[in-house]
């Protein structure tokens, strides 16, 4: 059974040292960032190797959500930030939900020609004007479209073959720090964010495989951030809105994270608050930290939600996912729907 920890790397290829930390037993899953892409072949060998090093195979995720979350473009399909499927809604709804399809069926085709499992999308975030650091990443400022264009995303993905992850609960569109820089608060009683940002992970809590809380602190519901609170994940998240597939921590290395203490420390305390997996991103003497240290012992559910991210089906490379029809059915409709944003398809090397 692979364990908690998700860790990245430095570059393009795998060092020995890489290789070595990507074998122990505490790591389960690996995030790829820019820095790891240098062009599709690069970027399949590189998958194909980290897949080899573990059986059952080590999951690989990145953040691509398109717009100005999209670590991989030249070669992908430039996807517009999910604003665009917002303001496609005031269009015409049912145009929306095509596009939301589409735009979640390319990304995942994409992705996993390559050889990349999950992508942490869809935000689910809503878009008050208040975050920065949110924005145009988030699909509208109503909940109910939010869950209505993210239930496209989540099945353009699934049609892939790709899971999904809903992030950053219960919500980051209220506060306005940035948690990559400081802790952010949102000082809003629980039903007021139950009834407005929590709304889309109580809706699509048999939709989602997989969520990702945020380093804010909501101090009418608990001290401590989201990802470090029993009472967010495991009493409001998984037992008053149901939701049952995996829990991850958003990186540990972020300055929203040291409310928890230091690595190690944010680590213990996300999994005892009911992360499923936590990640270390851009520290990796803070990675090796965690993986010599770490005290996990897998509860009885860890390997049913692992389970619901592993891709589904055999995936086209490059080359046939280019000439596949329902591919290119796909990016028409998107450059139909969201003419100006879209860039771009999957160009083989």
């Amino acid at each position: 059974m692979n364990g908690p920890v998700v860790v990245d790397l430095a570059g393009p290829r795998l060092s020995a040292a890489e290789r070595d930390r990507l074998r122990q037993p505490l790591v389960g899953m690996v995030i790829l960032f820019s820095r790891n892409y240098e062009s599709l072949g690069q970027l399949r060998e590189l998958c194909d190797q980290i897949h080899a090093l573990r059986d059952p195979p080590l999951l690989i995720a990145v953040d691509h959500e398109g717009g100005r979350v999209q670590r991989f473009r030249h070669g992908f399909t430039r996807l517009p930030a999910m604003a665009e499927l917002g303001r496609c809604w005031e269009r015409d709804v049912l145009e929306a939900c095509r596009a939301a399809c589409a735009a979640g069926f390319v990304l995942g085709a994409e992705l996993r020609a390559v050889g990349v499992d999950l992508s942490f999308t869809p935000v689910l975030d809503l878009d008050w004007g208040r975050s920065a650091v949110i924005g145009d990443r988030a699909l509208h400022a109503d909940p109910r479209v939010v869950t209505l264009l993210a239930a496209g995303l989540a099945h353009g993905l699934a049609v892939s073959g790709m899971s999904n992850c809903g992030k950053h609960f219960p919500g980051h569109g209220w506060a306005g720090a940035d948690s990559h820089l400081e802790l952010p608060l949102d000082e809003r009683p629980l039903e007021r964010i139950l009834d407005a940002d929590a709304m889309p992970y109580g809706s699509l809590a048999l939709v989602l495989d997989g969520v990702m809380p945020a380093h804010v602190v909501y101090p009418a519901v608990d001290a401590q951030p989201a990802g470090f609170s029993r009472r967010w994940i495991e009493d409001i998240l998984r037992g008053r809105l149901g939701f049952s597939g995996a829990v991850f921590s958003d990186d540990l290395s972020m300055a929203g994270a040291r409310a928890a203490g230091d690595v190690l420390q944010a680590a213990q305390a996300a999994l005892a608050a009911g992360c499923d997996l936590v990640l270390v991103c851009n520290d990796p003497a803070a990675a090796d930290q965690v993986l010599e240290s770490l005290e996990w012992r897998p509860g009885a559910a860890h390997a049913g939600r692992m389970a619901r991210l592993v891709p589904r089906g055999p995936a086209p490379g490059p080359q046939a996912l280019h000439a596949e029809p329902r591919y290119r059915a796909a990016l028409q409709a998107l450059r139909a729907l969201l003419p100006g944003p879209v860039a771009g398809a999957m160009v083989p090397d």
